[in-house]
């Protein structure tokens, strides 16, 4: 176990600068407005999920930047916490998703809650049921730790019966709230509680009448006949509108931080408004940027842009994810596959940095907050020495053409002979996911170019030099002479290394190429410059 996970002091995490202790600063400033906190009941964080479709990038994004806040606050202040992952599994069922088989299972039963929709898979009783079961058994493939409720569970079991029955009261005053955000016609029609048709089960936008506090009903006109139908609000005979219904759920259950995209901002605006009318206190919390595509382009669902949480696991481990997620959450950023390879090395940078921190000092070290969302379970398996880089391991893959990673065990093994997959099983997992990432995304766009009659006689002169080296030369030997080579016959280095990446790995960029031809071995690299020199791995 490092030094990082030891007891750290309140007073030295008050001075800790990471964005995950600001936010839970903020959190503690909040409770301290509340003069009827109780200081030993858990601190509630919620997270949010529309089950209308699969887990996807954002939902992972949320709950492991909530988590990271949850153990900043935890430390901070040393009071217990709670994380709850709400399902909004009531909804209705608006339109039928693309991504699902069975479509015209779900014909008939658009607009009701999704938990009363059958499962098109075949595995549940309901689509809802089917989604959250995915949602959890992916948060759960995480090691998250976390609560699931079900608002069908909570609406139906009457669970939020007393906030409901405190909205009907204020309804004229959380109405107002909203109609200034709707067009006209909007307007004349709008109610926060959303009637449930006794007769075909769907959640319907109809127009509601009549309130009666005393009895806990509202009336509506049945959209399909003009009849008055009274319902109660409670026992899962009414819904609440989205933004009514976020605020009613905080002010319920109690939460005091959620985060939420920028996308977002206008409906925390309104959503606390109505908590304020209720009485309560809304969460601390801050509006996250989306993320976009190579493009700078929004990713979408729909249009299939962008990457999704089981693209970058084919490629990467789960460790880089949640470290892409921490850097700087409040700007929009670029999600694609080719941030993978910087994102796996930089999570071993960090790691390997903490082990050599104070505990204050770790706190500001983006490996603690990733390791500490799982309760340092990998305590034992950290190895935080990794004498190869991912970034390494994929040129090597590149130009051995590997079609597995034992391969490239033979060449780590000579580059580090103490390595074994026993001792450094992250460096066996970013071995296969090398492998992968070449014969996926690099092999299909590989192209090698000839060199020029001047490159030729640079990269000739680098192979008189090679050949002079021992086998067993240091990468930092066999780097001060590629840069002495290219020194001499280029006035920009960059020009040089350019030449070696497009003319020997056929991309246009690549590793330190001292470090790559000690791991590819010197009488390898050698004739890998003769290959070069015959022209032999030019594309026609």
């Amino acid at each position: 176990m490092t030094a990082n996970n030891s007891a750290i002091s309140p007073a030295a995490a008050e001075g800790a600068k990471a964005w995950p202790f600001a936010e839970a600063r903020a959190l503690q400033t909040r409770l301290a407005k509340m003069p009827e906190d109780d200081t030993s009941r858990p601190v509630l964080f919620e997270t949010g999920y529309g089950p209308s479709g699969l887990p996807h990038i954002g939902t992972f994004a949320e709950v492991v930047r909530t988590s990271m806040i949850r153990r900043a606050f935890e430390v901070l202040t040393g009071r217990p916490t709670r994380l709850i992952c709400f399902s909004d599994d009531m909804d209705g069922l608006r339109k039928i998703p693309d991504n699902v088989p069975n479509q015209e299972l779900l014909e008939p039963h658009l607009q009701k809650p999704l938990t009363d929709v059958p499962d098109p898979f075949g595995t549940h009783d309901s689509f809802g049921a089917h989604n959250n079961a995915r949602l959890q058994s992916f948060l759960d493939s995480f090691g998250f730790e976390y609560e699931f409720i079900s608002a069908t569970d909570m609406y139906k079991s009457g669970a939020f019966d007393p906030a409901l029955l405190h909205l009907l009261n204020n309804y004229q005053a959380v109405t107002d709230v909203i109609l200034p955000t709707l067009g006209a016609e909007r307007q004349a029609t709008y109610s926060p509680f959303l009637p449930i048709c006794p007769d075909t089960g769907e959640v319907l936008q109809a127009k509601v009448i009549k309130t009666d506090t005393q009895n806990g009903m509202i009336t509506y006109i049945d959209p399909r006949n003009d009849a008055e139908i009274s319902v109660p609000v409670t026992g899962g005979g009414c819904k609440l509108q989205w933004k009514a219904d976020w605020a009613m759920r905080w002010y319920a259950l109690g939460v005091d931080y959620e985060m939420s995209g920028k996308d977002l901002i206008d409906s925390v605006t309104l959503s606390s408004k109505i908590v304020r009318v209720l009485k309560g206190t809304p969460p601390a919390g801050f509006s996250y940027e989306l993320f976009l595509d190579q493009n700078g382009e929004k990713i979408s669902k729909s249009k299939g842009n962008g990457l999704s949480v089981e693209d970058w696991l084919a490629y990467g481990s789960p460790e880089s994810l949640a470290l892409f997620m921490y850097g700087q959450p409040k700007r929009a950023k670029r999600f694609y596959f080719d941030v993978i390879p910087k994102a796996v090395d930089e999570y071993f940078t960090h790691l390997s940095k903490l082990s050599e921190q104070s505990p204050e000092e770790g706190l500001e070290n983006p490996a603690w907050h990733i390791n500490q969302q799982e309760k340092d379970a990998r305590d034992g398996m950290l190895g935080t020495d990794m004498p190869v880089s991912f970034s390494l391991l994929l040129n090597l893959a590149a130009v051995c053409s590997a079609e597995t990673a034992e391969e490239l065990w033979g060449y780590i093994q000579s580059y580090a002979p103490d390595t074994t997959k026993a001792s450094h099983p992250h460096l066996d997992r970013l071995a296969g996911y090398a492998v992968r990432f070449y014969q996926d995304r690099v092999r299909p766009d590989k192209q090698y170019r000839a060199a020029s009659a001047e490159e030729k006689t640079a990269i000739t002169a680098l192979r008189a030099a090679l050949a002079g080296l021992p086998e067993d030369a240091d990468a930092s030997d066999v780097q001060s002479v590629v840069y002495a080579t290219g020194k001499e016959r280029y006035e920009n280095l960059r020009d040089w290394f350019k030449c070696l990446y497009e003319t020997m790995l056929g991309q246009e960029q690549g590793p330190r190429m001292g470090s790559f031809f000690r791991l590819y071995g010197l009488s390898k690299s050698i004739a890998l410059c003769d290959a070069v020199l015959a022209d032999e791995l030019a594309d026609n």
